[in-house]
């Protein structure tokens, strides 16, 4: 795999038995060889089975940035960099952390490794923190299903890095819900075969999002408190708690005026981070 540079550098497609793309955060062009083992010997040879047995694994590594991205309810769209696939990385890592189990069929554990999620920024160019410089208190209740967020005053002309000199801003919180994984044998297609499942399925991903009213970037605006609650069943949460990471994502969006005077969000202008993880 390599980067184009020079004249050639905003090609994209297929020639020469070459492949030509960019990817989410960044600019240049990947040129990649194409080609690979033949699918039919990868999907049924001995000489792959190992690699299949990781590809199980990380097939559930998809599954569990699937949780992250759900989980983040609308925080996760103010992304710049393709988080979904280090999200994946960060996956099959946590399952390559059981040395003991067995290849492909290892859960994926993040209750024990929640931290790795804590302030994880969503953005590369201009980071939650560079942008609005308060700093939000937070309490994260996970037994009520719900998180006190505390944003102090804000001076909009000191405390906010305004990029593009747009006229209004508004904050997003969001509270959701990502289960660890286990590999279970399960019917798919009227043939059994081991998959990822959540440990608690029913809650795995679920997200709820609260975003403030529009605010001018030329104002002084007063300190404020939001309550995000998940409408859930508690009757389970008793007795899996321990299977159950709670996501606290907290962003920015700024906006303008457009049709029929109403403020809409502006494309890219915005920015996020995982506040907590409990």
């Amino acid at each position: 795999m390599s980067k184009i540079k020079g004249p050639f550098n905003k090609i994209k497609g297929s020639a020469a038995g070459y492949s030509y793309y960019t990817v989410e955060g960044s600019d240049d062009v990947i040129m990649r060889l194409k080609g690979g083992p033949d699918p039919k010997k990868m999907k049924t040879g001995k000489k792959f089975a190992k690699v299949r047995l990781h590809q199980q694994e990380f097939a559930g590594a998809t599954v569990f940035s699937e949780g992250i991205r759900y989980g983040l309810g609308e925080t996760y769209r103010l992304h710049d960099i393709n988080v979904y696939a280090k999200w994946c990385g960060m996956g099959k890592s946590i399952i390559g952390l059981d040395t003991a189990g067995e290849l492909g069929k290892r859960p994926l554990v993040l209750s024990s490794y929640r931290y790795e999620l804590e302030n994880y920024s969503l953005n590369n160019k201009f980071p939650f923190n560079s942008v609005l410089r308060i700093t939000p208190q937070f309490e994260v209740n996970k037994e009520a299903f719900q998180a006190t967020v505390n944003i102090p005053a804000i001076n909009s002309n000191m405390d906010i890095l305004n990029i593009q000199k747009l006229p209004y801003f508004r904050l997003i919180t969001s509270l959701g819900i990502v289960s660890d994984l286990t590999c279970k044998k399960v019917m798919d297609s009227k043939k059994e075969k081991y998959k990822y499942v959540p440990d608690m399925g029913g809650y795995n991903g679920t997200s709820t999002s609260n975003l403030s009213e529009w605010f001018s970037t030329d104002d002084q605006i007063d300190e404020q408190t939001t309550v995000v609650g998940l409408n859930l069943d508690h009757s389970l949460i008793e007795v899996n708690a321990t299977d159950l990471t709670f996501l606290l994502g907290i962003g920015i969006e700024f906006g303008k005026v457009g049709v029929g005077k109403k403020i809409y969000p502006v494309k890219r202008a915005c920015c996020g981070k995982i506040l907590a993880v409990r």
